[in-house]
């Protein structure tokens, strides 16, 4: 092969990956979707969470929870959440991102008769099992991070993907050297 074949072939990923490039999957059934600018933004049905990157609906996704989704998760949703949980354990980069802070999960002002220590006891038992939890506070700040942990996963993967294309023209020049 030669030298300009090899560089047509090199180019044909750029170096770097623009927050534009990366189109976000928002599933459809999400009832409060957050604003994830500057990443482009496509419905879909998802098989599992809320938020995912297109091309990449098997290896990365979010869970969002608002204070009050998450309370019953902790109550009478536990079991199917519990399931849920260790369905999205089986993806490489995963985030449970929650629209409160550490203090309104400790001020436990919701309805119904959850103690605060057992939803504050269940985030933590979650992390400990390998799930990553953020409080982002509330839900604006839910999307800025959601987007940018989006736009990170999906800048890993292009990396990975651009890599292992590297390889690949590599081993072929040296086969055919």
């Amino acid at each position: 092969m030669t030298t300009a074949a090899t560089t047509r072939r090199r180019s044909s990923l750029p170096a770097e990956l623009p927050p534009e490039a990366v189109c976000a999957l928002v599933d459809t059934r999400e009832q409060t979707p957050l604003c994830l600018e500057p990443l482009r933004t496509e419905p879909a049905t998802l098989p599992e969470g809320d938020y995912s990157v297109k091309g990449s609906e098997h290896s990365i996704i979010v869970e969002r929870k608002s204070l009050g989704d998450l309370v019953a998760c902790c109550g009478g949703e536990r079991e199917r959440f519990v399931k849920e949980i260790h369905r999205l354990l089986s993806y490489s980069s995963r985030l449970l991102v929650v629209e409160a802070s550490w203090a309104d999960l400790e001020r436990g002002e919701w309805r119904g008769n959850i103690n605060p220590n057992v939803v504050m006891g269940s985030l933590l038992s979650w992390q400990s099992q390998g799930l990553p939890v953020l409080l982002a506070g509330n839900h604006a700040a839910a999307g800025k991070a959601v987007a940018r942990f989006l736009y990170l996963a999906a800048k890993h993967r292009y990396h990975e993907c651009r890599s292992l294309a590297a390889a690949i023209v590599n081993a072929d020049e040296a086969d055919n050297g």
